[in-house]
């Protein structure tokens, strides 16, 4: 009776699909999963979309996602019919060449193009045939830069549509020790908040977010179209004021140096602000708000001075003033009269800036120039390199000259040739609503130096990146990486020379930490190396000219090409599927606007043919034929049905036999042990010994406290994991027996008619209403979503998610399950939304207690595997009964 009404159901959902197929205009993103992993603040990112074709006829599928700025593209693949294909970063001129032929045959052409502040948009595509599935797998690095005193890792969810296997995993690795963590970003907030975990100890920290695919479209950044917005991993690590943190495997070595209790230096800083004609409306008053803001943040220490050009130069003072609460007023009330007219003076007013600086030198002060300016220059002296050269006679290099860009008219590339030049950074200003909170942003930047003149030297250290600093400032960084001396770490000595604001300092250690992983080689740091010895050689070419350009250029692009780098001198090459056809997959300059590949191709200036167009069009005479072809797909289906049937038949015995025994076995060790009191926990030192010996020991987390609390449950009982009354929702956990250390089971029972099983084998099992519907490794209803891969399952029941770990211990494999979205309801119960304890740690003269709930309790130091994250780290706690770790009887939680 059962198999035929599997049969039934089976040629039911065939008969549809055959129906229906033909009507779906559109592929499927069945899976988009993004795995970020931190060591050392390098982050590598891998973004995984898995798309399948669910029409009859060949179509083009788009992956497009959006990557920080400072990246670098180290790895791109596609993976279609059991083939890998791998994309080879190349040179421009030899990528322009495949680029050529690939377009000649109407093929299209990838790109990653600027979009945004912070970010840039990779797209390529694919033609796939009918009902076959294709896998996009990106990869980008990329160092984090230390602002504000934080580092941001940004991640964008734009996958394109909901998806009901989506998923964020990050995981943060940091010897020196973490000493903050938040989420934060468009995608923390509201309806999507619970759909994010965190986890943090001393040195590591996780972070999950698995909306669901109902989130997905309700969400403030969601619709129809799924999510498009940002999550945003914030942190900081612990640090002191000694020579900072060294790290070296593999003959390299990265060191962070980020001092924080030292005194501020006293600034002095000019504001130098355009007023012409192209700032008016919004620009201006934007401008005005963000100055009276930053005048307002000046200390009285601080001496400033404020002009504003047009064609002409207007001083508020001819010199230097200390920022007294008189002189800020006054320069309030002149800030907010700018006006907008005229034309543009750059170098005049850039050179009046320098002269006011030089004037009035002042001994232990920090001396910064700030331009604002949204245009090129249309006055005075026009041509730029003599702008530049100009600047950098009168600067001298005393001072750095720090260029904000505002908007896409003005010439970034002319600012930040002069940025660098003089030691400063150029940055651009969105014309956003925002605007005035990015100017006083980037002031906060720079608004408390800490040290000027620092140098940083290494005995016994080669092939340095950047070693002299013309300032240091709160809440940064600076990064200097190496090559150790016939990796000789013995004699490496790192020291760090600077002026503060008390006078000349010196960081040094005779005895350095520096922390070696050679045991287990560390190719995050050489490429740490690479990564900034590349931004730092292409910083380099653009301020200078002429032979010393081209060897700065020549030594970037063999770092980039060996190491797999996407940068302005590479270009990625995929060789796509039938034949040589090639995509090539380019960054342009900051700014530069590029046609969309999936539209159009462009070679010499000319417009080629729409590939994507092409592929479409050859896919309606598909559809055409399709019609006088359905009797025959729908025949072939039909002789598909019994062979299909038999296999799952017997494919769902097999397994159905296999969990099946691991039940007999669980309900044979529990029948054993009859009512055996298991409230106190053997090896406890607060509960009586029992004959059962204890196998399994959990984790209670804390909120603040350092260590989590633990406690021991004997094998083989069945544990209430999660009970959700409104929903009708029950998970059960069995518990295994030696030498297992886990579930040997997890049962779900949802609304009295589905049961779903899953098995440390990786197969997943569903019953409704008594008779066996499904068997294998992936379970899509309208109710439960269940996807089973080699280390874990995703799960998703209304508004709960979770994740079922896959561990194998000594050749054993089990089951271990983790809350990723707590249901709203107050009234859901079971070991995984337990809340996080929390204590007061009682010291005596001989033991240790804590007080919970006006409770003291005695506890022991032990150690626990962290079974709810992959890694499975061991960590230390406050070992005690199950009963005093619960606050209540274990027997609550048995079934």
């Amino acid at each position: 009776m059962g198999r035929a009404l599997m049969q039934t159901t089976l040629f039911g959902l065939l008969l549809t699909l055959v129906t229906s197929l033909p009507n779906k205009d559109d592929w499927d993103i069945y899976s988009f999963h993004i795995n970020s992993t931190v060591t050392s603040r390098y982050a590598t990112t891998v973004i995984t979309s898995r798309v399948a074709n669910r029409m009859n006829e060949s179509k083009e599928v788009e992956f497009q996602v959006r990557i920080p700025k400072n990246a670098f593209i180290s790895k791109f693949r596609m993976f279609m019919d059991g083939q890998v294909y791998d994309g080879v970063v190349k040179t421009k001129e030899q990528a322009q060449q495949q680029y050529t032929a690939a377009v000649s045959r109407g093929q299209s052409a990838g790109l990653v193009s600027s979009v945004g502040r912070t970010l840039e948009e990779f797209k390529t595509s694919v033609t796939v045939a009918a009902h076959k599935k294709v896998t996009f797998e990106l990869t980008y690095e990329e160092l984090l830069k230390r602002r504000h005193g934080k580092y941001e890792l940004q991640i964008h969810a734009r996958p394109m549509q909901p998806v009901s296997d989506f998923k964020v995993d990050v995981y943060i690795d940091e010897k020196a020790g973490i000493s903050f963590l938040e989420v934060k970003g468009g995608l923390s907030t509201k309806a999507l908040a619970n759909a994010i975990t965190k986890t943090l100890t001393d040195k590591q920290a996780w972070v999950y977010f698995y909306p669901t695919e109902s989130q997905q479209k309700t969400c403030d950044s969601c619709g129809e179209q799924g999510m498009n917005g940002d999550l945003v991993i914030v942190y900081d690590v612990n640090r002191d004021i000694s020579v900072g943190d060294i790290k070296a495997s593999g003959g390299y070595f990265v060191h962070h140096f980020a001092p924080s209790s030292l005194p501020r230096i006293p600034k002095n800083v000019v504001f130098v602000i355009d007023q012409s004609g192209s700032m008016g409306g919004r620009k201006i008053q934007q401008t005005r708000k963000a100055l009276i803001h930053i005048l307002n943040d000046l200390n009285e220490d601080d001496f400033f001075g404020l002009i504003t050009f047009d064609g002409d130069i207007f001083h508020w003072k001819r010199e230097l003033v200390q920022a007294t609460k008189t002189n800020v007023n006054s320069a309030k009330t002149f800030a907010q009269n700018i006006p907008a007219s005229g034309s543009t003076d750059i170098n005049a007013a850039v050179l009046e800036g320098a002269r006011i600086l030089k004037a009035h030198p002042r001994e232990g002060s920090a001396s910064i120039l700030i331009l604002l300016t949204d245009g090129d220059p249309t006055s005075g002296e026009r041509n730029l390199k003599t702008i530049q050269s100009n600047v950098r006679k009168a600067m001298a290099g005393k001072f750095p000259l720090y260029c904000l860009g505002f908007g896409f008219r003005v010439n970034f590339e002319f600012l930040e040739k002069m940025s660098l030049q003089n030691n400063g950074v150029a940055r651009r200003i969105y014309e956003d609503s925002d605007a005035d909170l990015q100017l006083k942003g980037f002031y906060e930047e720079v608004a408390t130096p800490l040290l000027t003149n620092v140098t940083m030297m290494y005995t016994g250290g080669t092939n340095l990146t950047q070693t002299h600093f013309t300032q240091y400032y709160n809440g940064s960084e600076i990064v200097v990486a190496g090559q150790i001396t016939d990796n000789d770490i013995e004699t490496f000595t790192p020291e760090v020379i600077a002026i503060s604001g008390t006078g000349s300092v010196r960081f040094s250690d005779t005895n350095p930490t520096v922390e070696s992983t050679d045991s287990v080689p560390d190719s995050r740091l050489q490429r740490v190396w690479a990564y900034l010895t590349v931004k730092q050689l292409l910083d380099k070419a653009l301020q200078l000219s002429g032979p010393e350009k081209d060897r700065m250029r020549e030594k970037a692009l063999k770092l980039s090409l060996k190491y797999s780098f996407v940068t302005s001198l590479t270009s990625m090459v995929v060789t796509k599927p039938e034949g040589d056809n090639s995509d090539v997959l380019h960054k342009p300059k900051e700014g530069q606007v590029q046609p969309n590949p999936v539209a159009t191709s462009r070679i010499s200036g000319q417009m080629q043919p729409n590939p994507v167009a092409t592929s479409r069009n050859s896919g309606s005479s598909a559809r055409a034929g399709s019609d006088g072809r359905r009797g025959t797909v729908f025949f072939l289906l039909i002789l598909f049905l019994y062979t299909v049937t038999i296999f799952i038949d017997r494919y769902s015995i097999k397994v159905h036999h296999m969990c099946k025994k691991q039940k007999n076995r669980a309900r044979a060790h529990y029948e054993d042990y009859g009512d055996l009191d298991i409230t106190a926990s053997p090896a406890s030192p607060h509960g009586t010994v029992a004959t059962v010996p204890v196998l399994h020991r959990f984790l209670i987390k804390t909120e603040n406290q350092s260590l989590p609390l633990c406690f021991d449950v004997p094998g083989d009982t069945r544990l209430k994991l999660l009970h959700h009354p409104s929903e009708e929702l029950s998970v059960i956990g069995l518990l295994d027996s030696p030498p297992n250390t886990g579930f040997k089971l997890i049962v779900i029972h949802f609304k009295n008619s589905q049961v779903v099983e899953l098995c440390p084998d990786g197969l997943i099992k569903q019953q409704v209403q008594g008779v066996m519907h499904y068997t294998g490794q992936n379970l899509v209803s309208t109710d439960i979503t269940a996807i089973g891969r080699d280390k874990e399952f995703d799960v998703a029941i209304g508004d709960t998610r979770m994740v079922v770990f896959i561990h194998e211990v000594d050749g054993n494999k089990f089951l271990w399950p983790v809350l990723r979205q707590k249901p709203s309801d107050n009234s859901i119960d079971g070991i995984l939304v337990l809340k996080p304890a929390v204590y007061e740690e009682v010291q005596q003269s001989s033991s240790t207690k804590l007080k919970i709930r006006d409770q003291e309790i005695g506890v022991t130091r032990s150690s626990a595997v962290d079974y709810t994250i992959s890694a499975a780290p061991t960590l230390d706690c406050w070992f005690m009964s199950a009963e005093s770790a619960l606050q209540r009887r274990l027997d609550d939680f048995i079934v």
